[in-house]
């Protein structure tokens, strides 16, 4: 499972590793912090997009174009920090 130096809410961090592992099939426990979703796991533009537009549905939020996203752990830390569930448990 992922190791986050940051104070992400666990629910959160489970919610973005089940929309990024079910886009490849690939078991979330596969999925670590630095994981490049392009080089590392195979994803391609077509799949990030899917994943950045499945996020937006469901924490209720927008992602720019310009948001560098290639780690996994770019996007836990971007939809942690835009969430209003996070600004709460923080």
């Amino acid at each position: 499972m992922i190791t986050s130096t940051t104070s992400v809410p666990k629910s959160i961090e489970q919610q973005v590793l089940r929309i990024i592992s079910k886009r490849k099939a690939i078991k979330p426990r596969r999925l670590r912090i630095g994981s490049n979703l392009s080089r590392e796991l195979g994803f391609d533009t077509v799949d990030v997009v899917d994943i950045i537009l499945e996020l937006e549905r469901n924490f209720h939020i927008i992602i720019p174009d310009e948001v560098p996203l290639a780690t996994v752990g770019d996007f836990v830390t971007y939809v942690a920090s835009h969430t209003p569930e996070a600004a709460q448990v923080a």
